[in-house]
């Protein structure tokens, strides 16, 4: 017996939920109402929709309640999709916007397949991104309060002449100045005092992210993408963490406009002419890779430390980081000679997210055994299940 699919749009906030029901059998779309915000309330819903002939497929916009709800309805063994909110279709002449009407939105182009949903990472590949992320964040919050000095002393007429701050000769510099008025030094210190902590901050996150690499599973992947010129640890975390299985990319400009970093095309007729990249995909990767790139100005070349990273790497993924340095670099030099440097780094950094595809795509992850589970019985007593499934009690 064939069941009929119903597709449930679902306009997710903190607090409430509303619910809309296409009908795959219908051209109506019925809203169900307003429901609380809870995996609970999510559970009586789908029990009083669910019947013998009838198949649920829920949908919600990406957005800040994250992937918790999602997950929660998969492993209930419901169909659910996380929809990218840039990519859903909607009329210009469409001016009112409800939760309802939302709802209803999603449902009927649910139903009708218009909506481009996103890769939703499991739990520890999620835990991984929030820690990278952290310490992007960490890092701004430096740039910033140092650049809040900065502007501090300059408008008192402090001009620092040496060649680059924040070196040891800037810091003496700076331990040596006298504001001429108490409040204005007492507000130099408080500048001094943000810009240690927020230092002192992204330390201890940067490590950390160094210290989580070893038990995660996608530690190979990591290893191997640092076989290539200008990524290291914490350049190559953030690339994994942020795409996670890079397979799901069917070819490398999959990945580039992923990562917004094709070039906008405005086309018509006989005239074609291209813009600059998109930017419409994941900008921390945009970032990181648009980083490593200027490191392609430079002559190829396996130094020591690439040589170190490279050890235990197979030797097609050698192959791939030299093909990559012979090729970015002669782009890089080309590219800069007719434009400027920074569009000729765009350019390398779009081509090096193909090598870096290469790479990744030939790296299987790592199989980290899971965590013991831990059951307790009936009486009380504590039970500990163990990678061979065996039972054992614990003291």
């Amino acid at each position: 017996m064939n069941k009929i699919v119903h597709y449930i749009g679902l306009d997710v906030h903190k607090e409430t939920i509303a619910v809309s029901i296409a009908p795959q059998n219908s051209t109506e779309v019925r809203r169900y109402g307003i429901i609380g915000g809870t995996l609970d309330a999510i559970d009586k819903l789908v029990k009083k929709l669910a019947a013998e002939n009838v198949e649920l497929h829920l949908a919600y916009e990406a957005g800040p309640c994250g992937f918790v709800l999602c997950r929660h309805l998969r492993n209930r063994g419901f169909v659910c999709e996380v929809i990218a909110p840039s990519l859903i279709p909607r009329k210009a002449s469409d001016k009112v916007k409800t939760d309802r009407r939302d709802a209803d939105q999603l449902a009927r182009l649910f139903r009708a397949g218009e909506l481009t949903s996103i890769h939703v990472p499991d739990q520890e590949d999620e835990a991984i991104r929030d820690l990278v992320r952290a310490r992007f964040a960490a890092m701004t919050d430096q740039r910033q309060a140092r650049n809040r000095l900065k502007g501090f002393l300059l408008r008192l007429g402090y001009r620092y002449t040496g060649k680059s701050s924040w070196t040891d000769a800037h810091k003496r510099y700076l331990a040596g100045l006298v504001m001429p008025q108490g409040p204005q030094q007492i507000a130099f210190q408080e500048y001094i005092h943000a810009i240690n902590d927020a230092t002192d901050r992204l330390d201890r996150l940067a490590q950390a992210v160094e210290d989580a690499l070893p038990d995660w599973k996608r530690e190979p992947v990591v290893r191997a993408l640092m076989s290539l010129r200008g990524v290291q640890v914490l350049t190559g975390m953030t690339l994994v963490a942020e795409v996670g299985d890079f397979n799901r990319f069917t070819d490398p400009r999959s990945l580039m406009h992923f990562l917004g970093l094709t070039p906008s095309e405005h086309s018509s007729g006989g005239s074609r002419v291209q813009g600059g990249i998109t930017r419409c995909g994941n900008s921390h990767c945009r970032r990181i890779l648009t980083e490593a790139a200027w490191h392609y100005r430079l002559q190829p070349k396996v130094s020591e430390a690439i040589q170190q990273r490279q050890q235990g790497q197979s030797k097609k993924v050698q192959t791939i980081a030299w093909e990559a340095q012979q090729r970015l670099h002669k782009r890089f030099k080309t590219l800069s000679a007719k434009k400027k440097s920074v569009i000729a780094a765009t350019a390398v950094a779009r081509e090096l997210a193909g090598f870096v595809w290469a790479i990744a795509c030939e790296i299987k992850p790592a199989d980290k055994p899971a965590a013991p589970e831990i059951i307790r019985t009936c009486k009380g007593k504590v039970y500990r299940l163990d990678a061979n499934k065996k039972m054992a009690q614990t003291k």
